[in-house]
């Protein structure tokens, strides 16, 4: 029963064996999908593939008959996977044999920025036929391609440091600029920029996804002129920038045609030379169409002294620095000891120096007859500066000259009149009686506009011609009338009115002033209201162009250097003044360019200080020929800084002593022989290195000699003044007139004036010499010394100088055997001036000098010596007789015995012989130590031991006459 169902069993494990045998024989080839995608991240080395990578056999055994017990070959199992391709950063493994299950994985890190994909093939094999593998069959190749997922890995980058721009304020603007970031990322999601971001807070903008910035309010230049932003990005991936960049966004104000770059204050040092007044000056023009340009420059020195920088000398000195004509009379002088007739006039003090008058309506002066002689036949000039506003209907006279007493002619005078310049001159009665021009008129602005101007009048009749600032004028109207009839009346000069007798009419008399004590019935009228300044007049020659130009120009203005053939497409006009300069052009890049070159100079080597005002009008057309825009005027100031002030030192001998037969000589003694003028300016040196490091480090001073002119010196006596029958003061006037100099003297002293070197200066005033031809009762003389520059704006120190007379005397004799002392100077008590620290080395052989200090006290001591020594001997002397005095009494005591025998016969001449002589011993003595003492050389101690000494020396005269008197008593005894 049991064999029957086994049999069944038995046959089918007999068909499976059969099978298995049959298995074992690799018939085919390993199976795959023919494309593969993959996706591998940066960070991951897994390819994720789409299908999954399986190969298949069909050698391998069936699903169902794994359950069985069977042995199963490896024929039908996946060995491996292979890669074709060159440089694949890949490599394929098997994950399970006996499924063909298998895996992709990178060999390396990938990195998406440099490569995104890949594509190979891939081959699966199986494991062959018997242990060794032999075989083995391959799948056919299938394509693979892989990408590579990006990884956030970079931050965004912008493409600009920084970024600017320029707005005008007033608008708003949809876009100002645009700033641009960068991801270095490989995936869109990860390399586009999502969003920019304005980080500074409170600020008038916005930026959009893009990176474009708008404000998002008008903008004013007033409130702010610049803004600086700080703007950052942000990926897609929410990823912020790693650095922030800057935005800076100007602000311009609404375009505004006018000059730009310039500035207001320009700083003018002198001794500089020129000072470019607009080195970067441009012309904005909002982008309209120019054609041309015209700008006037005008230098505002009104102020100034007399309308602008000029040397401020006398004015009879600049006449002659300009090449006048000698002879010119000054009617306007600064007052002095030799001109006084101006010392009563106010001055306007403000003005540097420079001698200007004022009258208001009241004041004149009357020039002494000596100063001016005029010849009516010959030709002669009038010259002034004058400033004179809009006056009244009435006559205003700046010279006059009429008649002094009893009539009321007037000769020739100079007045304004409604703005007008009249000159009169009534001709000499020679002429005849028949009309001739008389009065000459000039109809000019500058008589009313209250600035300064120079005026020349050239009077040769019948021609007058008149010259302000520089610029000729023809009179218009000119009247005749008869010359004057012939009389013998003296004729005044006044300055400011007109003198003239006193009647009830008119205009010549509302405003008339008593001047006392002068005139009796004479008053001056027709008063002058204004400023006066160098009125000359001079006889004999007219004055030239040349000249007239010298004295008018002036010594600051503008200037304008460039370079040959850049200005031709230019116009360029300069006022003679040098104060307006006018360009136009139509070029405007060179037109700028000569702006540019445009510079203040001012010639003087100590300029005035202060403010220059300085002004830029402008007018520009465009293509229609006319105005196409305003352009404001510019004003700014050059500030002439204070120029460093010299130092004028004069040095030299200021103590010696001449014999009076030399004060006596016709050249007499030369006052200065050894006079030395030198000017110095202190400057500030800055020490080496940084002073900010050293604190302690300061700034030293360094003395510095220079160069200049001087107009005037000085001497006068100190003390009584000259006597003019017996001294005065003398110079060679060959030689000074050789210099171009004038000297005036008084009983006060002499001054010299004229422009001229220092070294000039030093020659002449070594000439001077002073005499004295009574000399006997002169025993000293002082005089002071005091040079300046530029009208008293600069003035030396006072150098002084004394001098002594030295009185011969017969010599003494001496009765004692004591050697006189020689004598150095007269003895009259004077204090003598220390003169350690000059050279007195005597320039003149033969004279002689006061000795210095130093010999005075060794004469006083060698006396003092001889004093002692004379005093020792004497006390010597005196105690031997003592001593001899004393034996002899000794010797009586011992002979008592014979007294008695005796009697005692005193000689009482012998005793007054030595006593007399005793006193002239003395006497000299004491002569000899007030010798010494004449100096007050002699110390307190000195003069006290030589009291004591002279005390002891009494009492022993004393005692010695007390013992010689006992002797006189001791005659009348009988022994």
């Amino acid at each position: 029963m049991l064999r029957a169902p086994l049999a069944p069993a038995c046959l089918l494990a007999a068909l499976l064996c059969a099978g298995i045998r049959a298995a074992r024989v690799n018939k085919h080839k390993p199976w795959i999908e023919t494309t593969y995608h993959g996706i591998v991240t940066e960070n991951d080395n897994t390819v994720l593939l789409d299908p999954p990578l399986i190969a298949l056999d069909k050698d391998a055994p069936l699903r169902f008959a794994e359950s069985f017990e069977v042995t199963v070959t490896k024929e039908g199992e996946i060995c491996g996977f292979k890669i074709h391709g060159q440089n694949v950063p890949f490599e394929a493994v098997v994950v399970d044999k006996s499924t063909g299950e298998g895996m992709i994985r990178s060999k390396e890190k990938l990195d998406c920025e440099l490569q995104k994909d890949y594509t190979f093939t891939i081959q699966a094999y199986d494991c062959g036929k018997g242990p060794d593998g032999a075989n083995a069959k391959k799948s056919h190749k299938a394509t693979v391609h892989i990408q590579v997922n990006d990884v956030n890995e970079y931050a965004p980058v912008f493409k600009e440091k920084s970024y600017k721009a320029t707005v005008i304020e007033g608008k708003r603007y949809d876009s100002i600029l645009r700033v641009e970031a960068v991801d270095a990322d490989c995936s869109p999601q990860f390399s586009q920029i999502c969003s920019y971001e304005i980080v500074t807070p409170d600020v008038p903008f916005a930026i959009d996804k893009d990176g474009y910035i708008k404000n998002t309010e008008k903008l004013n230049y007033g409130k702010e002129h610049q803004y600086k932003l700080t703007v950052t990005a942000y990926d897609c991936g929410k990823k912020r920038a790693a650095e922030d960049v800057l935005v800076k966004i100007s602000i311009k104000p609404t375009c505004k045609p006018g000059w730009q770059g310039w500035s207001k204050r320009m700083e003018y040092e002198p001794g500089t030379g020129s000072l470019a007044l607009f080195p970067n000056i441009h012309l904005e023009t909002c982008d309209e169409p120019v054609t041309s340009v015209q700008a006037t420059v005008e230098l505002e020195t009104n102020h100034i002294g007399k309308g602008c920088d000029r040397d401020t000398y006398s004015e009879k000195s600049l006449h002659r620095l300009c090449g006048a004509s000698s002879g010119t009379a000054e009617l306007l002088p600064p007052p002095s000891n030799t001109a006084n007739w101006t010392v009563g006039l106010p001055t306007d003090n403000g003005h540097d120096s420079d001698q200007v008058f004022e009258f208001n309506g009241t004041q004149a002066v009357k020039v002494p007859d000596s100063v001016v002689t005029v010849n009516m036949k010959e030709p002669f000039v009038i010259s002034v500066w004058m400033r004179h506003g809009l006056g009244s209907r009435e006559k205003e006279t700046i010279l006059c000259n009429s008649d002094k007493t009893d009539m009321n002619r007037h000769h020739y005078s100079l007045y304004v009149h409604n703005c007008r310049l009249v000159f009169l001159f009534r001709q000499d009665p020679s002429e005849g009686q028949s009309y001739k021009p008389a009065e000459f008129h000039w109809k000019l602005n500058q008589v009313c506009d209250k600035e300064w101007h120079h005026y020349v009048l050239n009077v040769e009749l019948p021609a007058v011609t008149l010259y302000a600032d520089g610029v000729s004028f023809d009179p218009f109207p000119v009247t005749e009338d008869y010359p004057l009839h012939p009389s013998r009346i003296e004729s005044q000069l006044v300055v400011g009115a007109c003198w003239q007798e006193y009647t009830e009419n008119g205009n010549d008399t509302e405003k008339a002033t008593e001047i006392p004590p002068a005139g009796g019935e004479h008053r001056m009228a027709q008063f002058f209201r204004g400023n006066l300044a160098g009125l000359m007049i001079r006889s004999g020659k007219l004055e030239n162009k040349k000249v007239i130009d010298c004295l008018y120009t002036c010594k600051e203005g503008l200037d304008l250097q460039m370079a040959e053939g850049a200005s031709k497409s230019l116009k360029i006009q300069m006022n003679p003044s040098q104060s307006v300069l006018t360009l136009e052009g139509d070029d405007i890049d060179q037109f700028e360019k000569a702006m540019q070159h445009i510079s203040y100079l001012n010639s003087r080597q100590f300029p005035t200080p202060g403010i220059r005002r300085i002004k830029i009008t402008s007018a520009v057309k465009c293509s229609s020929e006319e105005a196409c825009m305003a352009i404001p005027f510019v004003d700014g100031y050059v500030m002439v800084l204070q120029p460093e002030e010299p130092k004028i030192s004069l040095s030299g001998i200021n103590h010696f002593a001449r014999s009076a037969s030399e004060f006596e000589s016709p050249e007499g003694v030369s006052l200065f022989p050894e006079l030395r003028i030198i000017s110095t300016i202190t400057r500030e040196v800055e020490p080496e290195g940084d002073g900010d490091e050293d604190p302690t480090v300061q700034e030293s001073l360094v003395s510095e000699e220079i160069m200049h002119n001087l107009d005037t010196c000085e001497v006068t006596v100190v003390g009584e003044e000259l006597n003019q029958e017996q001294e005065s003061l003398e110079v060679d006037l060959v030689r000074l007139q050789q210099k171009g100099m004038e000297i005036s003297s008084s009983n006060l002293g002499v001054i010299i004036t004229g422009v001229d070197t220092m070294a000039s200066y030093e020659e002449v005033l070594h000439l001077i010499h002073y005499r004295n031809w009574h000399a006997t009762a002169l025993f000293d003389r002082k005089f002071r010394l005091v040079c300046s520059e530029l009208n008293g704006r600069y003035v030396s120190n006072e150098f002084k100088v004394e001098v002594n007379v030295i009185h011969t005397a017969n010599p003494v004799d001496h009765a004692s055997h004591i050697a006189a002392q020689p004598q150095f100077v007269q003895p009259v008590h004077h204090s003598f001036v220390d003169l350690s620290g000059h050279n007195l080395a005597n320039p003149h052989p033969g004279f002689s000098v006061v000795p210095s200090t130093a010999t005075v006290v060794i004469v006083v001591c060698v006396s003092f010596l001889v004093f002692m020594i004379i005093l020792g001997v004497f006390r010597i002397r005196a105690a031997h007789q003592r001593t001899m005095r004393d034996q002899d009494s000794g010797k009586e005591n011992e002979m008592d015995w014979d007294d008695s025998a005796l009697t005692i016969t005193v000689n009482p001449m012998e005793t007054y012989e030595d006593q007399h002589s005793s006193e002239e011993e003395e006497e000299e003595e004491e002569e000899e130590s007030e010798e010494g003492e004449e100096e007050d050389d002699i110390t307190s101690a000195e003069s006290e031991s030589s009291e004591e000494e002279e005390g002891e020396h009494e009492e022993d005269q004393q005692n010695v006459s007390r013992h010689q008197q006992l002797e006189w008593d001791d005659s009348t005894l009988t022994y």
